[in-house]
């Protein structure tokens, strides 16, 4: 039944071989239900609830890749994504944490209209690569920042905006070695180092008396403090244009960008180079964010991880489905999400950072008209504490480069539109 319905045979796969692929990639990923819930508690939100819609979100995502996409690519909320929801939506622009929710709801939604409607392409080549690395490398910065902040590595200061916090401390040395321990297991290829990272430093933090021991198993707490909370009225408004626009634009890049890369490791595309079953795939990732957002998560995305499963062989959708009910099974672990320190969680922050800050490699340096805009989004993400800043300041650059430099032809029809609007925006303050 198995090989009939996932094709395991013509795709040079067994069930056993898609199991360990599953829990492969289920190692790597894990992480994020102890990441996400630490990040979107900071706006208020119950810890607890979060972790559930967390583990639910990211199965329900799983279960639709592998069952109607049949792809080995597993989905869970994003990091990046995570963190505009809580530092910039809610805690500097000052929209509640429901409003933000009924944001990912509206994203997930024009997602899938765009999915349905085949214009996906269009937009993304419409987009130039430099503001494509450039987005990649300033979310990766953004969460860098995020990491050394909550961990106490850097602190506020009123003459010079940032400065080094007491790297004496218990939280910084157990946060510094986090890192360290991570970057050492990632670098011997140990599948789950993210998460036995996190774990380990948990445990020091438990030996140090700087957590208190609750335990490990236990049946999960309740949904209904988020379940069904998004505000769509208060979601639904034009200063909220630019928040729905910066969730659809992120998630739309990362996801198309990890399908393609996890697809071509996994020698899934086709003689062209293009991902056959795309429109169930994007299908897939758009419905799981709209489910995670009524079930109380910011936007649920592809995961690069999968990457990991379809090195251990993973080629079919068994192996998201494997992924899928393991997010379920997590479900019993809550006292041991909850009781994860911030700077457990800070050099997975900084680890993830690095890797999606490697993008600036494929810029061309030596082009100051492609260099421009992506600094300018990889500098105004962080120092505006703001994804959405970021990229609206890199259309904007990226016009007014290739115009003021003889080079308007170079400029899409879309590009010119969001630059125009985004103008607009900060001239008219929506």
């Amino acid at each position: 039944m198995l090989d009939k319905y996932f094709h395991l045979k013509e795709l040079g796969t067994n069930a056993r071989q898609e199991v360990v692929a599953g829990i492969t990639t289920f190692l790597t990923m894990a992480y994020i239900i102890f990441v996400n819930p630490a990040i979107l508690a900071e706006t208020g939100m119950d810890h607890g609830a979060v972790f559930v819609a967390t583990c639910l979100a990211a199965a329900i995502g799983c279960l639709i890749m592998g069952l109607l996409a049949n792809y080995p690519i597993a989905l869970a909320p994003g990091m990046g994504l995570n963190a505009f929801f809580t530092y910039t939506v809610v805690l500097t622009d000052g929209y509640s944490w429901q409003a933000a929710l009924g944001a990912v709801f509206f994203s997930g939604c024009i997602f899938v209209l765009l999915s349905l409607l085949k214009v996906r392409e269009w937009i993304i080549n419409s987009i130039p690569n430099p503001l494509k690395i450039g987005i990649a490398a300033g979310i990766g910065l953004f969460l860098a920042l995020i990491g050394l902040k909550n961990a106490g590595i850097i602190v506020d200061h009123p003459a010079t905006l940032v400065a080094l916090g007491d790297i004496t401390s218990l939280p910084v040395g157990l946060a510094v070695l986090g890192f360290f321990l991570i970057i050492g297991m990632a670098a011997r290829n140990w599948h789950g180092a993210v998460m036995i990272g996190i774990l380990v430093i948990t445990g020091l933090g438990i030996a140090f008396g700087d957590v208190q021991y609750h335990g490990i198993v236990a049946m999960p707490p309740s949904i209904a403090p988020t379940f069904m909370q998004l505000d769509i009225a208060g979601a639904f408004n034009l200063a909220m244009l630019s928040v729905i626009f910066a969730f659809l634009f992120v998630d739309l890049f990362d996801t198309s960008g990890t399908l393609i890369a996890v697809a071509q490791r996994a020698k899934l595309l086709d003689e062209q180079g293009r991902l056959p079953r795309l429109g169930k795939a994007l299908l897939a990732d758009s419905t799981a964010s709209i489910t995670g957002s009524m079930l109380g998560t910011s936007t649920t995305t592809s995961y690069v991880e999968s990457a990991a499963g379809v090195a251990a062989g993973g080629r079919s959708g068994l192996t998201a489905v494997v992924t899928g009910l393991l997010f379920i099974a997590a479900l019993l672990i809550s006292p041991l999400a909850a009781m994860v320190p911030a700077y457990a969680t800070s050099g997975a922050l900084v680890y993830v950072a690095v890797l999606m800050m490697s993008q600036l490699s494929h810029l061309h340096w030596d082009d100051i008209t492609e260099a421009v805009p992506a600094v300018v989004v990889v500098a105004m993400m962080p120092f505006t504490f703001s994804i959405a800043n970021g990229i609206a300041l890199g259309f904007i650059s990226y016009v007014a480069v290739k115009l003021l430099s003889g080079r308007a032809a170079e400029i899409s029809t879309t590009v010119w539109a969001m630059a125009v609007l985004f103008v607009l925006k900060f001239a008219f303050g929506i």
